[in-house]
């Protein structure tokens, strides 16, 4: 990893107070006078490299890692999220459960530092009225979900995660079952099945397989984000980008996330091994994949965060930063789920009554 210029502040030219990334302008804007500032941050997207796992995985030079800029470090003591943000800004609550524990951390040793970031390119107002529509298009949410939700503050974040390119060949081998049917005594039909050794091999090209480094926010959701255009959209990285954002330090570091890959591309090879599996069925298929020209990139991509309190529990709605798309949890109206069940009923008892 090339080492990058560390670039700590961009002030106002009108005022002098600290600019901030504006997705909606795509500029460096003052947040209190709205001026817009001269800085000019990186963006050859050609110049985001990869690179190799096997060499990372031997040794890491100190100077890449940090983010490159005079950052602080709290871990919510609720949901264990990391958060890195600007260095005078005072972090009040976690910006992923909401919860008022937390604890300032010195990194006992300085993550690796991105090699690229991934800008907001959805603007605040858009999310807030994407997630309106988003809550009116659930007809079983509560019908008051949508107000409560939305009064608590929409964040926008940088999520660490690992990209992961590889070359796979696999070869494979099952048992194919090809079905075929003989009449009985009495006129019915019976299937049979014939089994008969299949073999074959496959090579397949992961381009940027995803693995999320997040705590903060749920999995499942992030699963549903994808994708995001890392292939065609990154940047080099630039603290220039991240200032006036907090961004999540990653707690699954590279050799876990390695592990997850491969994981991954294993169990994607494996569908695509039983998809070449000739016949009607199969059974007992083995693969013996093997990778070569592995390489990773640690980026940070744009994710806008609600979360909200309902009653007892906590839900999250989560907005791809880059597409827009949406996923996320809801309060279920339990007065429309029984109006439905009792609708069901009546409708089942008067089918039976007219069908007498």
């Amino acid at each position: 990893m090339s080492d990058i210029t560390a670039i700590n502040k961009y002030l106002c030219p009108a005022c002098g107070a600290q600019a901030v990334w504006n997705p909606g302008k795509k500029a460096l804007i003052c947040p209190y006078c709205s001026t817009e500032s001269p800085a000019e941050l990186q963006g050859d997207g050609t110049l985001v490299g990869e690179c190799d796992l096997a060499e990372a995985m031997r040794a890491l030079p100190d100077e890449s890692r940090g983010w490159a800029a005079e950052r602080k470090t709290v871990k919510c003591q609720s949901c264990q999220a990391i958060s890195v943000f600007d260095e005078k800004r005072v972090a009040q609550a976690c910006d992923f459960c909401g919860s008022p524990a937390l604890l300032s951390i010195d990194d006992m040793q300085s993550p690796i530092r991105p090699g690229s970031q991934l800008p907001f390119q959805i603007s605040e107002s858009q999310v807030r009225e994407s997630i309106r529509q988003w809550y009116g298009s659930h007809f079983w949410a509560r019908s008051d979900v949508g107000d409560k939700a939305l009064t608590d503050t929409l964040h926008g974040l940088y999520l660490p995660y690992w990209t992961f390119d590889a070359h796979a060949d696999c070869p494979w081998e099952a048992e194919a079952g090809h079905h075929y049917y003989t009449t009985d005594s009495q006129g019915r039909s019976q299937q049979h099945t014939r089994w008969e050794y299949a073999s074959g091999q496959i090579a397949q090209f992961f381009d940027d397989l995803l693995v999320p480094a997040s705590k903060g926010v749920q999995a499942n959701l992030l699963a549903e984000l994808e994708p995001f255009p890392t292939t065609s959209a990154l940047l080099p990285y630039d603290p220039g980008y991240l200032t006036g954002w907090v961004v999540e330090q990653y707690q699954i570091d590279l050799i876990q996330a390695a592990k997850n890959s491969r994981d991954r591309m294993t169990e994607l090879l494996r569908d695509e091994c039983s998809r070449h599996v000739p016949g009607d069925t199969q059974r007992n298929l083995r693969i013996a994949p093997s990778f070569s020209a592995q390489t990773f990139k640690h980026t940070l991509l744009p994710v806008w965060l609600l979360t909200y309190a309902y009653g007892s529990k906590n839900y999250q709605v989560a907005v791809n930063g880059a597409t827009g798309k949406i996923a996320g949890e809801y309060p279920l109206s339990w007065v429309k789920i029984t109006i439905a069940i009792l609708l069901g009923l009546i409708l089942v008892a008067l089918y039976f009554q007219f069908s007498k």
